[in-house]
């Protein structure tokens, strides 16, 4: 059931304070940065002709996400772009390779990007945005054992990818 609080925000507002959350989470989803404006930008145009519905609910930001989601899992077309986001490189702390951290984070970038789209969808739900099963299948639109089980083949499929110790050396 979805709650309205009677008060909307405007789409500009429900921009403003959502637009980086939203292409952070299109970017963990599609894996590269143009990928992610374009679904964002797409998630957006749809909001806005039916924003005097959206702005009114209690949670907008929710209803962003879960089309963020849902227009990420319904892309036909295959997204190959394969470009590593590096748009904001983070302060480098002391003492630290910054070198072994990026190679480290190109090859979790290209193992999340093997997974297919429900199993990512899930992980980036899980892990990235932090949600609970629930609230899992609630914005897949699935049952929270769906989500449990993705998840499992997901992360197994993650642990089958990362090199042995004595691939390593």
């Amino acid at each position: 059931m979805t709650v309205t609080t009677g008060e909307a925000v405007s789409f500009d507002e429900a921009v403003r304070a959502n637009e980086r959350r939203l292409l952070r989470l299109a970017l963990m989803l599609s894996g590269g940065v143009h990928s992610a404006e374009d679904l964002v930008q797409t998630v957006l145009a749809r909001a806005h002709r039916r924003w005097d519905r959206i702005g009114v609910l209690e949670h907008p930001e929710a209803y962003l996400r879960t089309m963020v989601v849902n227009e990420f899992l319904s892309w036909r077309r295959l997204l190959r772009n394969r470009e590593q986001p590096l748009a904001e490189l983070p302060e480098q702390p002391a003492g630290e390779d910054f070198s072994l951290r990026q190679a480290q984070r190109d090859a979790a970038w290209r193992l999340l990007a093997r997974l297919p789209r429900q199993q990512r969808a899930v992980l980036v739900l899980r892990f990235y945005e932090d949600l609970p099963d629930d609230e899992i299948a609630a914005v897949l639109g699935c049952t929270a054992s769906t989500v449990r089980s993705n998840a499992a083949r997901g992360l197994a499929s993650l642990r089958a990818g990362l090199p042995t110790q004595d691939e390593e050396h």
